[in-house]
Formats: C-alpha cells, structure tokens, sequence
C-alpha cells in the first residue's frame, strides 16, 4: 500500500521529556560524558537544547528518545550525529543515511554533522576501537554558527549536506590517525567514499530531480518486519512532501483503513516487561509527531482522514495490578500526551483511553 501526504508545520506537544542539566560552552566535553540530552549555554542569554547520536545507525542507543528529550525546549533544538562510526575491523561501521537528516528537518532539529576524533582500543578484540568523542573544536565552530543562523532547520540541515564530502574526509582522515596511533585495522576507505556520495545523492532525491535511490531505501524497509514489532495489518510505504516539493520517504508499520478513516499506526513490542521500555516508546512517538501533522493523506486519488495509532505490545499479559509505579507514571503522561495531540494507543489491543490508571 502507498501512502501520501503533505506537511505545511509541525505542532506538538510532548509531556514524557527527561528533565534536561544545564552546561556552559566550556563544560561541553563533561556533558557529553554524562548526558545524552541536555541545555547548554552558548553565550549570554542564548541556549541551545543539544542531543547526540552515539552512532549515525537509528536503531543503536535510541537517537530518537534523545531527539525527544529536547522538544519541550522553547529555543533551537539540535542534534550532533557523527557522519560514519567505524569501530575497526572487528566491529560495526555505520554511516549518515538521508531520511535521518530529513526526519529531523520536520521536526525542527537543526542536525550538526560530526566526527570522531579521539578513541581507545578495545581490551577484547584487538581490531576494534571503543570510547569514541567528537572533535569538539567542529562541534563548537557549529553552535556557534547555529546561533546567528535566522532560517529553519529544513534550510540549515540542507546547507549542512553540501559539507559532507569535507566531513567524511576529515572523519577518515582521524580514523586512519586512530589507526596508526592505536595499531588498529579499520574498514575500507574506498567504500566509505562510495556511501558519502550517496548521501549526497539523497539531497538531490529530495529536491526531485531524481527520486530512485529514495524510493529504493523505502521498499526494502517496507519488505522488512522487525522482530521487536508484533503486527497484523499492511505494513505501508508513506511518501510527504513539504512547502518546498522536497520529499520525505518513510514506512508505516500498520495501516487499516475503515469508513473513511485510516490508521497509520507504528508498533513497539517487549518480551519481558509489562510495557515497551520509555525508550521504545519515545521511538514510537517521534512517529507519532509526524503522523499527527499529515495533511491530505490520499492512497491515489482517495484522501482519508488520518489517525495515528501508537501500538505497544507485549508477551506478558497487561495488568494494572502488575503494572511497577513507574510503568504507571508512564502512561499517565502517555494518555496525557495522547489527548492532547490528538492519536490513540493501544496495548495489546486495548485502547489506554479505557484503562483506569
């Protein structure tokens, strides 16, 4: 099934964001060591509320949990995701993909492309790397620049994409530097270079000049069924285009249509616990946002009236009374946050608005 939709703003409010700590400019690298969100004072009066990425892959540390820890923020919102992880030869090398950069551009977050600068060798494998920190000089010369900047975040993370090239070489260069110094063997170069050039080419998918590459990234999403989901609708391609007729290219996990209504719903599924971990959750509410802000969602020239579903599964059976206080505190501010903007959730098939917390 193929969804498509417009979206003209983004409005939203969230109620499960982590209590964010204050860090001055000079205390960036402490931040980094002990938090995965917070606000940092830039200059005097201007803040910024910064998450990072421990890697560019979305599904390692939950990026978007981070992401969302910042969005109750009233300033800009930014994001640092290093351009390529390499953990050597032993381990994982994970790079920037487009639709991560578009996904921030809808929700506001002003994405500064980092890179790994200093590491460690892995006591276990002896080609791999671990404890990897940013160049921090880049970090600050970007906050920095974010702060004059007067545009949206769309016009800044695509300025952002025209410096990946320089990037990449600058976070090859640092790991061949980590290679020599740590006598650590890391993942090919020339693949690397390969993978940048098709970032650049997500940029060019998204103005519309040739929309292949996008498309193709989207089916083979679309052909695969994560094992943390528990589904039993169509799983859906859902194709946004924004102000500028640049495209966003996503999958719906689930889509049910029925009397004029259908349901995009993204599923998130725990095997041991009552409930999906705050963070899974926090996954599937960034989803959430964006379902919330569709507008003319049509399959073909039918349009439907849009509601999102959060769907939280489980192995466990759900019960109130096994429910820990914490888990309950949870919903709370998940029905809260429901209400307010307007999707349903469900748990194992039972809407929250029903269960008396």
């Amino acid at each position: 099934m193929d969804v498509s939709a417009k979206v003209t703003g983004i409005k939203y409010t969230p109620f499960l964001c982590r209590p964010m700590n204050q860090y001055g400019i000079s205390e960036i690298d402490f931040a980094f060591s002990n938090d995965a969100a917070f606000i940092l004072n830039i200059q005097e009066n201007k803040q910024v509320a910064l998450s990072w990425w421990v890697s560019p892959k979305r599904t390692r540390s939950y990026p978007y949990a981070r992401v969302y820890d910042t969005l109750n923020f009233q300033g800009k919102k930014s994001t640092i995701i290093p351009i390529l992880k390499d953990e050597g030869k032993e381990g994982d090398r994970d790079f920037l993909q487009w639709d991560t950069v578009s996904l921030m551009s809808l929700l506001g977050v002003y994405v500064i492309i980092g890179y790994y600068k200093i590491a460690e060798r892995s006591l276990r494998y002896r080609h791999k790397i671990t404890n990897q920190k940013f160049d921090i000089q880049h970090i600050k010369e970007k906050l920095n620049n974010l702060l004059s900047y007067q545009s949206d975040a769309l016009h800044w993370n695509l300025a952002q994409i025209e410096e990946v090239a320089e990037i990449a070489q600058k976070a090859l260069d640092s790991y061949k530097k980590i290679a020599k110094k740590l006598d650590v063997e890391m993942h090919s170069k020339e693949t690397a270079e390969k993978r940048v050039k098709e970032l650049l080419k997500g940029k060019e998918n998204f103005m519309g000049l040739s929309r292949t590459l996008a498309e193709k990234a989207q089916r083979r999403e679309f052909v695969t069924v994560q094992p943390k989901e528990r589904l039993s609708g169509i799983k859906a391609t859902l194709t946004i285009k924004n102000y500028l007729g640049g495209y966003y290219f996503f999958t719906c996990d689930e889509v049910n249509i029925e009397k004029g209504v259908i349901y995009l719903i993204e599923g998130k599924h725990s095997k041991l616990s009552s409930i999906p971990s705050l963070e899974d959750i926090k996954d599937g509410l960034i989803k959430m946002i964006l379902f919330t802000n569709l507008k003319e969602v049509k399959i073909g020239s039918t349009e439907y009236t849009p509601m999102p579903i959060l769907k939280l599964t489980t192995d466990v059976d759900f019960s109130t009374n096994k429910l820990r206080n914490s888990h309950i505190n949870i919903l709370r501010l998940l029905k809260k946050e429901a209400e307010e903007n307007g999707f349903q959730v469900l748990i194992n098939k039972t809407n929250l608005d029903t269960i008396d917390l």
